[in-house]
């Protein structure tokens, strides 16, 4: 009988206004999930990045398959634009993931509140029929979504390291960190608008983008009126 393969599913850069939202899939028998859990696999956010580094290196080695997709920023704003929200734009990623490991089992950390609901979503997309196990934080639970965590984290780290050789620290990309606010200020003071590896359809860069735009309508007006008065 052949083993059984599963697979976890995870994401980095949800909520992040700078640079791409990652989906990552890893898959693996059963034994090499023991060994996982043997090696230290645990949710990314509990991890320093120099470990998740060296465990990410261990789990290539490890694994039978692994899968990682990006959604630029620019992407995320046209599929909004489209009106698909956050979490299905997620969810079609993740059916895409799973549609490439092809497991028979796929532990999936949920990104939507209704587990019923994204489910059943997932079936309609994933091209095979594969049991799907949908949990919130199962990053926790799963030595499997912990090791995806970990894929994707480490590689949206490597994404946004290549963004502030480029374009100065932007810190983490996230709108609750103040370095990251600092540069978008910064960045919108300089410039009409955001780059496109910005999340322009985020309140935070939407909100300055059009004080930016009423400043210099503001400016405009008030050069036009003092130039028409006697």
């Amino acid at each position: 009988m052949p083993d059984i393969i599963i697979a976890g599913i995870d994401e980095a850069g949800r909520g992040a206004v700078a640079g791409p939202l990652v989906v990552a899939g890893v898959s693996c028998d059963k034994k090499t999930e023991s060994l996982l859990r043997k090696m230290g696999v645990k949710d990314s956010k509990l991890l320093t990045p120099a470990r998740r580094e060296v465990l990410a290196q261990a789990i290539e080695k490890t694994a039978k398959d692994i899968v990682i997709l990006k959604v630029g920023a620019c992407k995320i704003d046209s599929h909004r634009r489209g009106g698909m929200n956050l979490n299905q734009i997620e969810g079609v990623k993740m059916a895409e993931v799973a549609s490439f490991l092809r497991p028979d089992k796929v532990y999936i950390d949920s990104p939507d509140i209704n587990l019923f609901k994204f489910k059943k979503f997932l079936e309609k997309m994933i091209q095979h029929e594969p049991e799907i196990v949908l949990e919130h934080k199962a990053d926790l639970n799963y030595p499997i979504v912990a090791a995806a965590s970990i894929m994707a984290k480490v590689e949206r780290d490597r994404e946004i390291a290549k963004l502030r050789e480029e374009h100065g620290n932007l810190g983490s990309g996230y709108p609750s960190d103040p370095v990251t606010k600092e540069w978008l200020s910064e960045w919108i003071s300089r410039n009409k608008q955001f780059p496109n590896f910005i999340r322009r359809s985020w309140v935070p860069a939407e909100l300055m983008e059009n004080d930016r735009l009423q400043t210099r309508l503001t400016s405009w007006f008030r050069n036009r009126l003092s130039s028409d008065c006697p």
